[in-house]
């Protein structure tokens, strides 16, 4: 991911092992993570048991948010593609009890129907 679509606020794949090794202390055992995608700082990681957004904080960093949501909690999502004006994608998820979506933008480079196919896979089970 460049630095621009970083600033601009688009997400972009990263290393599964890398962001399963960062995630260590916080997964269950046996649990594994199958895709994960960072927005400058921030990551939201597709574990087999869960979505976790982790939410870097602060100037340096070094605060972090672990934001956890079980599968069984998305109520509903939905992926709007990029455009030939509009280049990015975007992907919004709903969570029981919250009016909010959680909105996350890729950019045109990443595969926008992998990701709702990842989410799919494990809400819809």
């Amino acid at each position: 991911m460049g630095f621009l679509d970083g600033l601009m606020g688009n997400a972009s794949e990263v290393s599964v092992k890398e962001v399963q090794s960062e995630l260590k202390s916080i997964l269950a055992a046996g649990e594994a993570v199958e895709k994960a995608y960072r927005l400058i700082r921030d990551v939201f990681v597709f574990t087999d048991k869960r979505l976790i957004l982790v939410d870097k904080q602060g100037l340096t960093g070094k605060k972090t948010e672990y934001h956890s949501i079980p599968y069984r909690s998305i109520t509903h999502f939905s992926v709007e593609t990029a455009g030939s004006f509009d280049l990015d994608a975007e992907l919004k998820i709903w969570v029981s009890g919250s009016q909010m979506p959680i909105q996350k933008q890729f950019n045109k480079n990443l595969n926008i129907y992998e990701v709702q196919s990842v989410l799919a896979a494990y809400v819809l089970k």
